[in-house]
């Protein structure tokens, strides 16, 4: 190993000492209990609550697979994916967020599953296993995603062969979420956060300048057709997937069409925020209500900020290394490229802790959600209801390692696309819970039977559109959280609808915190 990669070595394990050091501090008050180990005791600050969820939410895709998607096709794309996703987080944390507060803790929910069983008030807990079913499903997947980018990440700076990479970092983030659970995992993503921003910031600063400036930057790419168009997108010309090249440039074909169905499909990538549990988890978690609006904020302008300098620098790294990346897979190392080569090794060691904060700050959460999911929910909730804390804490880290080794199982494969991976999990919890959740906060008419109803029809939607309708192209190569968020919404309504009212009780819960929000 030479001296560089010695000092990139070193940069990152001080950053990853700091983060043990973090779970060790929050463990004892993490296992006070199990509403301390997956909910922190609601003890949240605001600033905590918005870097945290953004941090968590962000994977190791926003470092490497957004990038690598501008780097591949061009702008339009990543583009159109991040104006969504500046979108979805912003009403997100306006509808949703202060509501979900007052509800979760009138429920007395620590899980998402918790509040929509308690949102309803049932007794044979069928929507709660449904919930936590769909959770470990496709918490598996976005867990497989991040050890992807560990793999990579790895693979790429040490020249060792990436499964036993991807196992190395799998195994890092397995005992760190051990050991200090949801206030370890909320303070340390507060730090990931920061971390992230600013390695994104560096980068592009960097690349910037290597370049000769953005004119230089836009000199350099728009003679590739349809890269920098907004309603265009560029095509690389390819034999077995590998990008052909003449005379040093990389060959592309005539640009696509992005017409407007593209552009709809692409921004319902903001629809999977009102989904995710790892982001409504922090919107339950937090000291007070009244602090919401200040996290709003901070959470919007960190997300737009990072998702469109990731964005830029794929750009910047088109122009720099255009026949550098030729594969898909390939091009989701732009960000590791550009760091390394453009700046001193011990700085790029910092940048790359960047690329590991943001995959411990979202494959913790993922983790510990799914663990929540198979203990408190399905295990106390279901099979053993007089479960003690105990007794739900050990199971919780017994799943935590089932669900580990099944994300490692799906990152074996050493040509995953981090993006598309990432794509399917965060359809799956936007069409599963999204319709759901806003209709449980703002219509007290949706009922039980509804939200079965809408749960199953939006899992299974995703996976039908995705594997079977998708891949006719087309008028169908629509994103599949577009039409299963709406096949979810339907079904809660009509179902509803035509069932029986919600019991006395539920609607009367449902005035009071109505009551609650309002004062």
């Amino acid at each position: 190993m030479d001296g560089s990669r010695v000092q990139i070595l070193i940069a990152m394990a001080v950053y990853m000492s700091a983060v043990i050091g973090i779970g060790l501090y929050f463990a004892k008050r993490a296992n006070q209990s199990s509403e301390h180990f997956f909910l922190g005791g609601r003890t949240l600050g605001p600033w905590v609550t918005a870097m945290s969820a953004e941090a968590s939410d962000m994977s190791g895709w926003l470092l490497m697979g957004l990038p690598g998607l501008a780097y591949w096709c061009g702008l339009a794309d990543a583009f159109w994916t991040a104006v969504g996703l500046a979108l979805g987080t912003y009403l997100n944390w306006l509808i949703t967020a202060k509501r979900l507060r007052f509800y979760s803790q009138e429920a007395a929910a620590i899980t998402v599953p918790d509040f929509f069983s308690a949102r309803f008030k049932e007794d044979k807990k069928v929507i709660m296993t449904i919930a936590s079913l769909l959770i470990l499903v496709f918490f598996s997947v976005y867990a497989g995603s991040c050890f992807v980018a560990c793999g990579k990440l790895f693979s790429t700076l040490f020249g060792q062969p990436y499964q036993t990479m991807m196992i190395l970092g799998a195994v890092f983030v397995i005992i760190y979420t051990f050991v200090g659970g949801f206030l370890a995992e909320s303070a340390s993503d507060f730090m990931q956060a920061i971390v992230m921003v600013l390695a994104l910031a560096a980068v592009l600063i960097a690349g910037t300048l290597a370049a000769g400036g953005p004119g230089a930057v836009i000199e350099n790419i728009k003679s590739i057709p349809g890269f920098l168009e907004l309603f265009g997108i560029a095509s690389p010309a390819t034999v077995d997937g590998v990008q052909q090249v003449a005379n040093g440039a990389p060959v592309f074909n005539a640009a696509g069409s992005y017409g407007f169905l593209s552009v709809i499909s692409t921004m319902s990538w903001g629809l999977g925020y009102f989904g995710m549990p790892q982001v409504l988890l922090r919107f339950m978690a937090i000291r007070n209500p009244q602090e919401l609006k200040r996290s709003r904020r901070i959470a919007t302008v960190w997300c737009v900020i990072a998702l469109f300098a990731a964005v830029i620098i794929g750009l910047v790294g088109r122009a720099l290394y255009p026949a550098e990346l030729l594969t898909d897979v390939a091009a989701e190392n732009v960000f590791i490229l550009l760091a390394t080569r453009l700046m001193p090794a011990l700085l790029a060691g910092i940048v790359m802790a960047g690329i590991l904060a943001a995959t411990i700050s979202s494959s913790d959460s993922y983790l510990l959600i799914a663990a929540s999911a198979l203990s408190k929910n399905i295990y106390q909730g279901v099979l053993k209801k007089q479960a003690t804390d105990r007794q739900v804490m050990t199971v919780s880290r017994i799943s935590l390692l089932a669900i580990s080794l099944i994300g490692i199982l799906v990152a074996l494969d050493e040509d995953s696309v981090i993006f598309e991976i990432v794509s399917f999990a965060w359809a799956g919890f936007g069409a599963t819970f999204g319709p759901l959740l806003i209709l449980s906060l703002f219509w007290k008419r949706v009922n039980r039977q509804g939200a079965i109803a809408g749960m199953v029809c939006g899992a299974a939607t995703v996976f039908i559109w995705n594997l079977l309708i998708r891949p006719l192209g087309g008028i169908f190569d629509i994103y599949e959280l577009l039409p299963a968020f709406v096949v979810s919404l339907i079904a809660i309504v009509a179902v509803s609808l035509l069932t029986p009212e919600p019991e006395k009780e539920v609607v009367e819960e449902f005035e009071r915190v109505q009551a609650k929000v309002r004062a």
